[in-house]
Order: C-alpha cells, then structure tokens, then sequence
C-alpha cells in the first residue's frame, strides 16, 4: 500500500443538489441533512496512516471552500463530465501509487474494506467494491495514470449494469473483487 490514496468524492450538501431520490422520498433538506452527517462519520472513520485520504469536491469553487469537511484534508475539485469522467479524472490527477474511489454515501465502509480493496491491488490492476443493485461502491487503480483509452465510456450509470460495464472499460485488466456493501440512494435502502 505504498503511496495508497483514497480519494472520496463528496457533494456540498445543500437541499436538492445532493441525494435527490432520497429527497424525494424523504424531503431534500432531510437528506441533505443525512449526507453531511453520514459523510462526516464516515471520513472519521476512514482516516488511516496507511492511506492519504482526499476530497474530490462538487461544485468545484463552492466544494473547495466549504466548512462542511475537515479543513486539514486535501481538496481537489471534481470538474465537468458525467461521474465516469470525473472519477476517472480524479483517479488520473492522484499521487503516483494506487488508488481507490469511494463515494461518502456507503454508510457501511469500515478501514478493514479500505485495506482489502488495497490489498487487492499488490496482484491484480483493478478493483470493485459491488451493490447489490448492480453498482459499485468502490473502483480502484493499481496504476491509475496509466488508465487505458475509453475507461469508464458507455458506462450506464444508476442502473443495473454500470459494474459489468465499468468492467467492460478494462479489457485486459487482472480484476478483483472485494465485499459488497450498500449505497443509500432511497428510503428503503435507510432502513
């Protein structure tokens, strides 16, 4: 895990510009409210020596000033594109050595999955943390500079499929898997 970093991405949390089908299920200040609490225990919980943790921030002027995340984190801005674009530019822009991607709706990701997907990484180029609802909550790079052309393109994403095609983006890649854990995307996921 030398040189590891962890880039999670993180939304400024302002009512009905983040987890907006939550909102809809349970008001958008409500959860506004629950992203910046849960992202707030979660980047608590995840704060490792073996690791440097960074902000990938949205929206990108507003995200690097914020009060809402801790200020000795290092901040960078997301930028424009859809999330594969982003991600992958983040994963791109990140300290020579492995990274991974998180995003800070996962209320379930413990330092122990962090170190897995690392782990991981010392015998194989890729890694995915899966949902159960065909997404992923954790995507990392061995070498991330040298992603391969058209990573992350065509990817459907909120569906069913964006594992699969996420795979598809890294043909010739030695992939591993490690524990599936939820995403929080409505109501029923809450409970």
């Amino acid at each position: 895990m030398k040189n590891a970093t962890l880039i999670v991405m993180v939304k400024e949390p302002r009512p009905g510009r983040v987890k907006t089908r939550l909102g809809r299920d349970i008001g958008m200040t409500a959860a506004a409210w629950w992203f910046r609490h849960q992202t707030r225990r979660l980047l608590r919980r995840i704060e490792d020596p073996r690791w440097q943790v960074v902000l990938a921030v949205a929206p990108d002027v507003e995200g690097l000033k914020s009060r809402n995340w801790p200020s000795h984190l290092a901040r960078f801005p997301q930028g424009n594109g859809n999330l594969g674009d982003r991600m992958a530019r983040m994963l791109r822009l990140s300290a020579p050595g492995p990274a991974c991607v998180i995003g800070a709706d996962i209320p379930g990701i413990t330092r122990h999955h962090i170190a897995k997907a690392f782990a991981a990484l010392g015998d194989h180029d890729a890694v995915f943390g899966p949902a159960p609802d065909g997404g992923y909550w954790l995507v990392g790079l061995k070498h991330p500079a040298r992603q391969p052309a058209g990573f992350f393109a065509g990817v459907r994403w909120s569906s069913a499929d964006a594992l699969s095609d996420s795979k598809a983006t890294l043909a010739g890649y030695r992939i591993a898997e490690i524990t599936p854990l939820r995403d929080i995307d409505t109501a029923d996921d809450l409970r």
